[in-house]
């Protein structure tokens, strides 16, 4: 069986032309632009970092974004609209050379990595709050500043919703699955399929324990965020190389 699934990816590098080298290296800038620049645990960090823990009112994020909108806004996870829509590229393109380990198990993850991550980009609320906070910054009466308060409540129960909670379940299910079509292959590694597996249990974890402590919470999202850093760097490196590998 190993033998065959080396034989399929040796064929597929083989078969590789000019046509997809440039989708190769769209991938792998794609891999490590989200895991180097567009962190998905940036606002996990600054709260560890600075001991600053999110406000959970609309009037707290409403004083925060006019404070410092740029804070506010990372805190809100704004670069995570980014880091999805990289990471929804990445799936797509990692689908190409794993395909042939196992093309039924990857067409699923990259289903479900594009549902995930157009789930997430669809309930982030950053751009939201922020014009909100904008209008309740220039409000002159008390009742415009209790409708943009209530609507501020409104958008908040939104970002942490079934969308919110759907997208982390089914992008942490997907490393699982391509980790473990990592691991049945030769192509990217045993250390790469290690570290998406690691990545994968530890958004699970934060999923299950979110509701229970807001801290474990954030210290396995930050974990996960390390571990999906290094994942996207191992990932965005072997695409890049394979995409010289191909024929011409």
């Amino acid at each position: 069986m190993v033998n065959e699934i080396e034989y399929k990816e040796q064929k597929l590098s083989d078969e590789l032309d000019s046509c997809w080298k440039d989708l190769l290296r769209i991938g792998a800038i794609a891999a490590l632009l989200s895991g180097v620049l567009f962190r998905r645990n940036f606002a996990a960090e600054i709260s560890l970092i600075s001991g600053m823990l999110p406000p959970t009112s609309a009037l707290g994020w409403f004083t925060l974004l006019q404070e410092n909108r740029i804070l506010g806004v990372i805190a809100l996870d704004a670069l995570d609209i980014i880091n999805h829509v990289l990471v929804g590229l990445m799936l797509l393109v990692i689908y190409i050379p794993l395909r042939r380990t196992n093309n039924s198990h990857m067409l699923v993850a990259t289903v479900l990595g594009i549902i995930g991550a157009t789930l997430y980009i669809a309930s982030n609320v950053a751009f939201s709050m922020l014009s909100l906070s904008d209008q309740f910054a220039i409000a002159t009466t008390e009742v415009e500043r209790t409708a943009l308060l209530a609507a501020g409540e409104a958008i908040l129960s939104i970002s942490q919703g079934t969308g919110f909670y759907t997208s982390l379940i089914l992008l942490a299910i997907v490393s699982l699955i391509v980790s473990v079509v990592m691991l049945q292959g030769s192509m990217f590694g045993r250390n790469t399929a290690y570290v998406g597996i690691l990545a994968g249990v530890c958004d699970l974890s934060y999923v299950i324990t979110l509701q229970v402590s807001s801290l474990v919470g954030i210290l396995l999202i930050s974990t996960a965020g390390l571990f999906l850093t290094i994942w996207h760097i191992l990932v965005g490196r072997r695409l890049y190389l394979l995409s010289k590998e191909v024929s011409l």
